[in-house]
């Protein structure tokens, strides 16, 4: 496979978030819509479409915010007091910490693990292959 090295670097953080033991709304779709919403207006993202599935009543939901940076989404599970979240901007004027602390408020996680990876292209990175 040819690289292509035609535009600017890109640099993006990707930040993997697992929300344990929450007292919030895990099956509220409304409230898991309006978390994504703050969520990026916290980081600094465009919205383009916010979507939220829900499963039915103390069901969990699958929601996404589609961004121009790139995306925002949940996963719950009511029934396990947990959420999966996986926040993914593009730039380094993109604040996930504040992004993380909207649902953190919202879902009153009592535990919270969180791993960010760097992610782009462009710049000298270490190639992998499996």
């Amino acid at each position: 496979m040819a690289e292509h090295h035609s535009a600017e670097p890109y640099e993006g953080m990707h930040l993997l978030a697992d929300l344990h033991s929450c007292a919030g709304p895990l099956d509220d779709a409304d409230e898991i819509a309006t978390a994504l919403r703050e969520a990026a207006e916290a980081a600094g993202a465009t919205v383009l479409e916010v979507n939220v599935h829900p499963f039915g009543e103390g069901q969990g939901v699958t929601g996404v915010a589609l961004l121009a940076e790139s995306h925002i989404s949940i996963h719950s599970w009511p029934e396990h007091r947990y959420a999966a979240l996986d926040f993914f901007l593009c730039g380094k004027k993109h604040d996930l910490d504040a992004a993380l602390a909207v649902f953190i408020d919202v879902l009153e996680p009592e535990r919270v693990r969180a791993n960010a990876i760097e992610r782009g292209y462009g710049a000298e990175m270490e190639i992998v292959r499996r």
